[in-house]
């Protein structure tokens, strides 16, 4: 059951419900979804994605309904689920699919044809999808971890997962790039992501934050930007003039990287990855950030970045960031975060699960640029 035509793969990638994907996805779990699609169509396989309206895939869409509403509650997140149902049935019914790619903390919702290759990402801490229930489904998906980090914080019988290193794309190297004075925030707004830590760290160093991204329509993260975000946001006379930026398409989120001073990345989750801190790198950008995840794995303190415990010890780092040299952030990132690496071993793994059950379809799943074996 390997490619409608005997030598090319039909692969579904099932997106977060009311997450869209696309090149200017916000989340890190659709962007990666997004460059596999990319990958997929320019390796000429069929790239089926099933993610809700607004969605912009290289490959064929299977949408869902986006709820015009301002907080999602319990019945919302049951509606979403089934309509994403719907639509991987829909997948089903039309095309002959070879293999699915789940990328939602929610993927054990679904029923999906036994015997069919399952590779299940598992983008958010360990913790978060429930131990017991990995345990559970992992003799029927295979699990796949983004960081050496996330593999050691799974219990030790999981702790033989394969790990897949996310990877951002590089964007041009324009050396000796003039810097603004701004420091940036990316990413989702609520309380894990601890955005208002950066305000305050900016206001104590006396230096403007740009905060970019999106807050979704949770009653918790309505809250948390209402009460500890917007009051920042409005300095007193004489301040820092913090802004923020609301959702940031690609080409913005890539100009803003490459003119800010740096990256604050005050963030009280447990990280499974960054990859706003690896494409801050690859712009040249050096990272603050506080000692959470693999974010050690990610900033190596003192040479592309900063790792923080404090509001003060961030504002402290501020004051010293230009010691850090952005061809130094930028030599880690082609040494260590390129997208062409990750592509490759997701393709790996798809080979690895279809078992060579056709060997044109397996030697069509070939990175679109292969990597250089200086980053193999």
């Amino acid at each position: 059951m390997v490619g409608n035509d005997g030598t090319r793969l039909t692969v579904l990638s099932v997106a977060y419900p009311f997450a869209p994907v696309g090149s200017d996805a916000v989340g890190g779990a659709e962007q990666i979804l997004s460059i596999l699609d990319r990958a997929l169509v320019n390796a000429r396989h069929t790239s089926l994605v099933a993610a809700c309206e607004g969605s912009r895939p290289a490959g064929r869409l299977i949408s869902i309904p986006l709820l015009e509403r301002e907080l999602l509650e319990q019945p919302e997140k049951i509606w979403y689920t089934a309509q994403l149902k719907a639509a991987i049935d829909r997948a089903f019914l039309l095309y002959r699919v070879d293999l699915v790619h789940m990328h939602g903390l929610d993927f054990y919702e679904y029923d999906l044809p036994p015997g069919l290759p399952v590779l299940v990402t598992l983008h958010l801490p360990i913790a978060w999808y429930g131990a017991e229930r990995l345990r559970r489904l992992r003799s029927r998906v295979q699990l796949c971890c983004v960081s050496q980090s996330q593999r050691r914080s799974c219990p030790p019988e999981l702790r033989d997962l394969p790990v897949v290193e996310n990877g951002v794309a590089l964007p041009p190297w324009r050396a000796g790039q003039k810097k603004s004075n701004h420091a940036l925030v990316l990413g989702r707004i609520c309380p894990e992501k601890n955005v208002h830590a950066a305000l305050e760290a900016g206001r104590l160093a006396n230096t403007r934050v740009l905060v970019g991204g999106r807050v979704f329509p949770f009653l918790e993260h309505q809250a948390y930007f209402k009460a500890k975000v917007e009051p920042l946001l409005h300095a007193p006379k004489g301040g820092a003039g913090h802004k923020f930026l609301g959702p940031v398409g690609a080409a913005q989120r890539e100009r803003l990287l490459a003119q800010a001073r740096c990256l604050l990345h005050p963030t009280l989750a447990p990280e499974t990855s960054s990859l706003v801190a690896m494409e801050a790198l690859a712009a040249g950008t050096p990272v603050i950030a506080y000692r959470s995840g693999a974010l050690p794995d990610i900033v190596e303190d003192g040479v592309t970045g900063f790792l923080v415990n404090s509001v003060e010890e961030m504002a402290m780092a501020i004051r010293h960031v230009d010691e850090i040299s952005p061809e130094a952030c930028r030599r880690a990132a082609e040494r260590r975060f390129r997208k062409e690496r990750m592509v490759e071993k997701y393709f790996d793994l798809y080979r690895a699960l279809l078992g060579g059950r056709n060997t044109n379809a397996d030697r069509a799943l070939v990175c679109e640029h292969p990597l250089e074996k200086a980053y193999a």
